[in-house]
């Protein structure tokens, strides 16, 4: 396959990856906020939320599935820990703090 058809596949799968598994991801926030009767809808909050998990995703793609994926280049590092730990933490605070911001 040539590079620009690979690097064009390789958008669409990551527009899928941010739909798919975003959208999962936030309805998995939500079933979690309404069991403690939280909910952070058509709030400041709610973009904290969406932030936190647009990270989380951020992080999965480039320490696992971008190796998986169609393009081929060179370039391809993880993250470095250090950075995943902080992503990953200020992710976790968001969603903690974002009930909060109503």
């Amino acid at each position: 396959m040539k590079k620009g058809l690979e690097a064009v596949i390789e958008m669409f799968r990551i527009a899928i990856i941010l739909l798919l598994i975003g959208s999962l991801m936030g309805g998995l926030v939500k079933l979690i906020y309404s069991v403690f009767g939280i909910h952070v809808d058509d709030t400041h909050g709610a973009w904290l939320v969406g932030g936190s998990i647009l990270i989380i995703l951020f992080v999965l793609y480039r320490n696992k599935l971008q190796f998986s994926g169609f393009y081929k280049g060179d370039g391809k590092v993880k993250l470095p820990k250090r950075i995943s730990t902080i992503l990953i933490s200020s992710s976790i605070l968001m969603l903690i703090i974002a009930p909060v911001f109503r």
